[in-house]
């Protein structure tokens, strides 16, 4: 899977707004390259956090995944307890609890062994978010 198939996916989702920071656009110049997924089905970037992520690079303090590799990447996926049942470590195109974030799920380099598992945890991510943003409208 690649970083826009990814995108491609989520963009099935109804109500999905996706940020790609870049150079100009007043983003922090780390962002640039990342990609974060929101439920907005008004268009509007709503307080709190995405319901998934896509990082290009290391973080500081988050190195675990060797993002410094040519091509690499990591889907980061609100999971809530789901997370806790995970690992936190082990070889690309695993899922693996976020080497960071509790709560959190990563895939880094998502490939044929994780594809289905992913696309269920980006809906399941999206489904919380859409029921977040019903239960305060």
């Amino acid at each position: 899977m690649t970083l826009d198939d990814i995108i491609a996916f989520t963009a099935g989702l109804d109500g999905v707004l996706t940020l790609r920071p870049a150079p100009g656009d007043g983003s922090p110049e780390i962002a640039w390259g990342d990609v974060f997924l929101y439920y907005a089905p008004d268009g509007v970037l709503p307080k709190g956090q995405p319901f998934a992520t896509v990082v290009t690079k290391d973080y500081p303090g988050d190195t675990a995944s060797r993002l410094d590799r040519p091509g690499a990447f990591r889907v980061n996926i609100a999971a809530g307890r789901d997370a806790a049942d995970h690992p936190t470590e082990g070889p690309d195109d695993t899922v693996l609890a976020h080497p960071v974030y509790g709560g959190w799920l990563a895939v880094t380099n998502p490939g044929p062994r994780t594809s289905g598992a992913l696309h269920e945890l980006l809906r399941a991510a999206h489904d919380r978010a859409r029921s977040r943003h019903e239960r305060r409208a």
